[in-house]
């Protein structure tokens, strides 16, 4: 079925939806709101795109973009997804059960009561969380084979938000306006409750992931640019 005749029959009906046999249909739940929907399959580029509060359910891997742009409800991937995941999120929750592409949580940003959460249980690829403005990625590293569970250059031009990362991370190499520091006992409070969902979407134990342990990324200054465009 093409992507445009799925998307047409989505929006028409208002009831919970199950997609059976997806194979890469892009932006399925554009914009969607108050209602359940469950594909079994491959989910193509920007599932979940200017998500409105609609609970996206895969039985699968999603590609690229994955909540682009979405306002509020939640992605659930029990597989991997593609690049860009969560791109210019502004609030809402993903939730991915394998490992992540390049740039997750790109431009990320959050304001007053909206808060955008990105949980990546396994690895994720090169520049997480760049230009990364408000929101929470969490990075579990779950059966990752390689020391560290990230790609190069994490937080190239963050300047809000936290990156949060299960395992040793002391002397991580990191651009000048990004700060690493362990993860305090308050804010592992907060931070435990999306790892509680993960355990509880995925039959993971939650003992065994709160118990490791965990290094923080945030910016330096709320705006590390300021330079750049004012006389100090």
């Amino acid at each position: 079925m093409d992507y445009r005749e799925l998307n047409n029959l989505v929006r028409s009906y208002e009831g919970d939806i199950e997609i059976t046999d997806c194979l890469g249909q892009r932006y399925i739940g554009a914009g969607l709101g108050n209602r359940n929907i469950t594909i079994n399959g491959v989910a193509g580029n920007a599932v979940g795109a200017y998500l409105d509060g609609a609970v996206i359910n895969i039985n699968g891997n999603a590609q690229d973009a994955a909540g682009d742009t979405m306002n509020a409800g939640k992605i659930i991937i029990h597989g991997s997804v593609g690049d860009a995941v969560g791109y210019a999120m502004r609030g809402g929750e993903i939730y991915v059960k394998g490992n992540a592409g390049y740039r997750s949580g790109i431009h990320m940003k959050a304001f007053k009561e909206n808060f955008p959460i990105v949980v990546i249980g396994g690895s994720c690829g090169s520049f997480l969380g760049e230009y990364q403005a408000g929101g929470l990625i969490i990075v579990l590293g779950i059966g990752c084979q390689e020391e560290r569970a990230i790609g190069n250059f994490p937080g190239t031009g963050m300047h809000g938000g936290m990156i949060v990362l299960r395992g040793n991370y002391e002397g991580l190499d990191l651009p000048p306006q990004v700060v690493l520091s362990r993860v305090t006992e308050e804010e592992m409070k907060t931070i435990s409750v999306y790892i509680k969902n993960y355990c509880d979407y995925f039959n993971t134990d939650l003992e065994n992931l709160i118990s490791g342990e965990y290094w923080k990324l945030t910016p330096n200054s709320s705006n590390p640019y300021k330079q750049l465009y004012v006389q100090n």
